[in-house]
């Protein structure tokens, strides 16, 4: 049985954006050290703070979208947000600016999570269920080895180039939003 349209588009959604944050994560610590001149505890700071605001609004998010049945709205906020934010980690001056764009992209996955999961819930059947959430699973899987094939073949080319890359981010950005106005 052929997937719904809907679920294939989140699927690429899922696909460009990994492939846009891990394009950028791995490379963090070389950025934070090496660029910046932070000490390599800004990481710890900085993924504990923004991991913690992506687990509390999952629950906010799944909450609002149950109360509205409008997850849409939440998801695409949410994507844009992260799509928007993380290409500006490229002009942080400062560990504290990394901070604050890393925790509004999280913020961005905390507001999407669930109510995507609710979207693709509702193209799912109890016959094709495990094959839709596996599709997606899948997409978002080789959205995170893409990322960092992009971000090695650009360094290659680019070495320590980390700030180009990150701004290149926003490519995958457009095309998360765009793919987004065309799910029901």
């Amino acid at each position: 049985m052929p997937l719904p349209r809907p679920v294939w588009l989140l699927g690429w959604v899922s696909f460009f954006t990994d492939t846009a944050s891990e394009m950028i994560y791995p490379l963090m610590p070389l950025f934070l050290t090496r660029v910046l001149g932070a000490a390599p505890m800004s990481l710890g700071i900085i993924e504990g703070t923004a991991e913690a605001a992506n687990s509390i609004l999952k629950i906010v998010s799944g909450r609002m979208a149950d109360r509205t049945g409008a997850p849409k709205p939440l998801v695409l906020a949410g994507y844009g947000l992260s799509s928007a934010v993380r290409p500006f980690i490229a002009a942080a001056g400062g560990w504290g600016q990394v901070l604050a764009l890393r925790f509004a992209d999280r913020l961005g996955k905390g507001i999407r999570s669930s109510p995507r999961d609710a979207m693709l819930a509702t193209f799912a059947t109890e016959s094709n269920r495990g094959q839709i959430f596996g599709f997606h699973r899948g997409m978002d899987h080789a959205g995170a080895v893409m990322g960092p094939l992009v971000a090695a073949a650009f360094l290659y080319f680019r070495p320590d180039d980390y700030r180009t890359l990150f701004a290149l981010t926003i490519v995958p950005g457009i095309i998360v939003v765009a793919i987004l106005l065309r799910v029901p």
